[in-house]
């Protein structure tokens, strides 16, 4: 993925390096059709146009590699814990998945939650208990349910209804944020957690035929 975004970076700088008055919509450069129009749309023999050819090439194959790939992983992740929970896609989850490596490891979801770094820690401030973000804690973790968080906030309308009441009791919008991924955490360690029990057991050595 970094790979693709640094090589749909520099294909976006030749474009304006030839045409300032044309720009690809933001965002749309990830697919293989809209790549394969721009590569239509220049023409000639120059050295910027060569490499600018050689660029959208690799953009392209780099878009279908990552295509193919994220439709294996969503079949993997379909099989071994679906995590059928809102704003999470298939590779967060599979980076969940990966990340934990084994949900019953952790004794509880409190236990779960200083893993990935969502347990809040408190502070003293004018004899006033606040608290604050963690570091520590799995960041990678914390990165994907953060990413699950960021979608709740703005599309989901439960996430959303919490966040505001949140606000209106005084926290601030980084706050309530940390609030929403503490509570993620356990909405996601209860996934892990019944995808476990619903998963088939495996035979045991004594038991195999």
């Amino acid at each position: 993925m970094n790979e693709r975004t640094r090589v749909i970076c520099r294909v976006r700088w030749f474009l304006h390096e030839l045409d300032p008055s044309w720009e690809p919509t933001a965002r749309s450069l990830d697919r293989v059709s809209n790549l394969q129009r721009c590569a239509a749309r220049i023409a000639g023999s120059d050295a910027t146009v060569a490499r600018l050819a050689r660029l959208i090439e690799r953009a392209c194959a780099l878009t279908t590699d990552i295509n193919e790939l994220t439709a294996e992983i969503s079949k993997l992740v379909a099989t071994m814990a679906p995590l059928a929970i809102p704003g999470c896609g298939a590779l967060t989850a599979a980076k969940i998945l990966g990340e934990a490596a084994g949900v019953d490891r952790f004794k509880s979801k409190d236990a779960y939650a200083r893993h990935n770094g969502t347990a809040p820690m408190p502070v003293w401030s004018s004899n006033k208990t606040r608290h604050r973000l963690s570091r520590t804690g799995n960041r990678q973790l914390n990165t994907a349910l953060h990413r699950i968080a960021m979608t709740q906030a703005h599309r989901d309308p439960a996430a959303k209804a919490m966040m505001d009441r949140r606000k209106a009791s005084g926290d601030s919008g980084p706050e309530a944020l940390r609030v929403l991924k503490r509570r993620l955490s356990d909405v996601v360690y209860a996934a892990l957690r019944e995808d476990l029990a619903n998963s088939p057991q495996p035979i045991a050595a004594g038991q195999r035929s």
